[in-house]
């Protein structure tokens, strides 16, 4: 695991500076504290820093091709590349190391870009072509890895594994965007084909971009996609036998290191079936930890001592204060970009754990999505049975009156029906756009200040979703709604925030359950054998059936629980009213304070719950201030004569002084 860097100038071949490419390197030095490279040629540069995991001694990167053609730098693991590799030694190919960055370089020259579907693995890889003057970049298919790209004013192009790789270049400059802020507010998290720095674009999961000296920039090129509109016909026993050999191929490959192995282990379906296969396949006891909360409502480790137990792990946990804010400066550094899921404090905190053990760590991420795991797919999938039977008057007056009910956060559940309403009157997509989403448009259209939807110019996060459901290759409502989720949410909230966390503190997280062998079998298993009945990963769980106690396999899905709401209310009630006077949002501009403050005094009161808002906005405001220098602590004030109306800073004008 290690971080990426570079520049290259796709027009004049203009001198590159070996000292920038470090300096943005070594801003990524907590994604490789084991060691650092520089390369230089005519008109570029690459800069990577090592996490070694797989050839410790050998795999030093940057890496040259032995006629030094070619130049890589690589983020990330290859599983079999061991069997590539043998593939391509019977082809002529002589290799110097036994790292994986070797075998993608002689894959390279062998295949060109068709070598990425020979590899299993997560990677974002850099690499230049003497031969052809050109620089090659590459993302994994599901995008476990990041890479972050600019144009620059001199007309370079860069690239880092993390925006604060692109910043630490001197001509980098930028504004924020205020459809990255609209994005945000809708999510709660930036999606990969957004940023909140306006003019650094992130290259898609399943993407490549190869650009050549002297040529026009071409588009990014998917190279994968997965399909959900071929399933299949064979008997549910047939499958399930199928989906314990895939899951078991996946975790042994990723056990591979010359360092030590662990994992994270909550005590759900997901990881503790990666700990029981881990189990089976190792030749010692696996190291496995927990994170606990000093709220029993919220902890989840009783459940996880029942698998270290059944399994003989070596165990470790460690309680966590429900109060446990004190992270929030340290996400906002290691995220860069604001990201507001909550439980990315407990993801912190179990990573840190697993770091003073292991190197590695294997995560249960990914199996919800691919075999519909979340609650609200059974929730989008009783709306869609009652959308289809109601006529479009009817379907138009549920919206209507969903508009009209009273939003009863403090009610019990079944009382909750305002945005079940809403959603039977509106396009699916849209619908379940919202459903997944964080701050819905109307609350979002309350906080906005006059003229701000001029500078979003018709732009609408949720319809991200709808585009994404309607060109979805499924049959069905359901799988149109995981294609989404696997190409929305999953890159831009569950991987970046798993990736983000252990990187910050050098450990390298691996999501067998992400193995695009298994998603791409996942996704052909028939919609009424994922979710069955209303249990959702049906399929998965009955594979597993034996193997996890029932006690695990079907209670109640709970995942990391943070209590931002009873904090607003606390110990942070002061930072939801300092949010609308004096913050970053407020000097911004963008933001209507008054509205913002309203909100926060009938939080504080328990009148309404506006908890998750609270925190969004917190994290904006931490994440402005330490991009751009807006807000208290810098005594950034936006020039008058760059807002418009409604007095909102005006990005285009920030990027043309840059």
């Amino acid at each position: 695991m290690c971080g990426i860097a570079g520049i290259f100038h796709p027009g004049v071949p203009k001198p590159v500076s070996a000292a920038r490419v470090r300096a943005m390197a070594d801003a990524l030095a907590h994604r490789g504290p084991d060691g650092s490279g520089v390369w230089t040629a005519r008109g570029v540069g690459l800069g990577h820093r090592r996490l070694s995991i797989i050839d410790i001694a050998g795999g030093v990167q940057p890496m040259l091709a032995p006629d030094e053609r070619q130049t890589i730098v690589f983020n990330g693991e290859i599983y079999n590349f061991r069997e590539v590799r043998a593939d391509l030694a019977a082809k002529g190919h002589v290799f110097r190391t036994d790292s994986d960055t070797e075998v993608i370089l002689a894959a390279w020259r062998q295949w060109g870009p068709e070598c990425l579907s020979r590899l299993n693995g997560m990677f974002a890889v850099a690499l230049y072509d003497a031969a052809e003057d050109a620089l090659f970049l590459a993302r994994d298919r599901l995008g476990v890895k990041p890479l972050h790209i600019a144009e620059l004013s001199d007309g370079s192009l860069i690239f880092a594994s993390e925006l604060k790789g692109l910043l630490a270049h001197p001509l980098m400059r930028g504004a924020p965007d205020p459809r990255a802020v609209e994005d945000f507010l809708a999510f709660g998290y930036v999606p990969d084909d957004s940023c909140i720095v306006a003019g650094v674009r992130k290259l898609p999961a399943g993407h490549y971009l190869l650009v050549r000296r002297g040529r026009s920039q071409p588009q990014p090129v998917q190279w994968w996609d997965v399909d959900f509109s071929q399933p299949d016909r064979r008997p549910a026993a047939a499958l399930i036998e199928e989906c314990k050999d895939r899951m078991r191929a996946a975790v042994s490959s990723r056990m591979v290191a010359d360092v030590p192995v662990g994992a994270f282990l909550s005590g759900g379906v997901d990881s503790s079936a990666v700990v029981a296969l881990m189990a089976g396949m190792s030749r010692g006891a696996v190291e496995t930890c927990s994170i606990g909360f000093d709220e029993a409502d919220h902890d989840e480790t009783a459940y996880a001592r029942i698998i270290a137990e059944r399994f003989a792990t070596v165990h470790r946990e460690r309680t966590v204060a429900a109060a446990d804010f004190g992270l929030i400066d340290t996400l906002v550094e290691a995220f860069d970009e604001p990201f507001a899921d909550a439980s990315a404090l407990a993801t912190y905190r179990v990573c840190e754990l697993a770091r003073e053990r292991v190197t590695v760590a294997l995560s249960g991420d990914g199996a919800d999505e691919a075999f519909a795991g979340y609650r609200r797919y059974r929730l989008f999938m009783g709306e869609e049975r009652v959308r289809g039977l109601l006529p479009g008057p009817m379907a138009r007056a549920a919206r209507a009156l969903g508009n009209a009910y009273p939003k009863l956060d403090w009610a019990p559940q079944w009382l909750r029906a305002k945005t079940t309403l809403q959603a039977l009157g509106q396009d699916r997509g849209l619908a379940y756009a919202e459903a997944v989403g964080a701050t819905p448009p109307a609350i979002r259209g309350q906080i906005y200040r006059d003229g701000f939807g001029k500078l979003l110019d018709g732009h609408v996060a949720e319809n991200r979703y709808a585009e994404a459901m309607a060109k979805a290759p499924a049959r069905d409502a359901l799988s149109r709604a995981q294609y989404a989720d696997l190409k929305i949410w999953l890159p831009g909230d569950i991987l970046t925030k798993v990736d983000r966390t252990s990187m910050a503190v050098s450990l390298e997280a691996r999501e067998p359950l992400l193995d695009h062998r298994l998603i791409e079998f996942a996704a052909r298993v028939p919609s009424r054998l994922r979710l069955r009945r209303g249990e959702g990963k049906w399929l998965m769980k009955q594979s597993l059936a034996g193997t996890l106690p029932d006690s695990i396999l079907h209670r109640r899905k709970m995942g990391f629980v943070t209590p931002v709401s009873a904090w607003f209310r606390g110990p942070l009630a002061g930072e939801a009213a300092g949010i609308a006077r004096g913050s970053a949002l407020a000097e911004l501009g963008w933001f209507d304070g008054d509205t913002i403050a309203r909100l926060a005094a009938a939080h504080k009161s328990g009148r309404s719950d506006h908890g998750r808002l609270l925190w969004q906005l917190l994290m904006l405001d931490r994440s402005l201030q330490r991009l751009f220098g807006i807000g208290r602590s810098s005594g950034y004030r936006a020039s008058t004569k760059n807002r418009p109306s409604g007095g909102a800073f005006n990005p285009s004008a920030a990027r043309s002084r840059a």
